[in-house]
């Protein structure tokens, strides 16, 4: 997945956003969205969220 590539619509949060909070140490999708505000919206991004957590 391309760093640039909006994950969350919502609040505009890219998979490098998300990836950079992976590697600071978040480990759930309650993690992801305290440290990015990614899936606090609408929830549409939590799967493809939780599938980056699992890679």
């Amino acid at each position: 997945m391309d760093r640039d590539e909006i994950v969350c619509n919502c609040m505009g949060v890219t998979a490098g956003e998300i990836q950079d909070a992976i590697e600071a140490g978040a480990r759930t999708v309650e993690e992801i969205q305290e440290a990015t505000g990614a899936g606090t919206v609408c929830g549409g991004c939590v799967g493809e969220i939780q599938q980056m957590l699992e890679e």
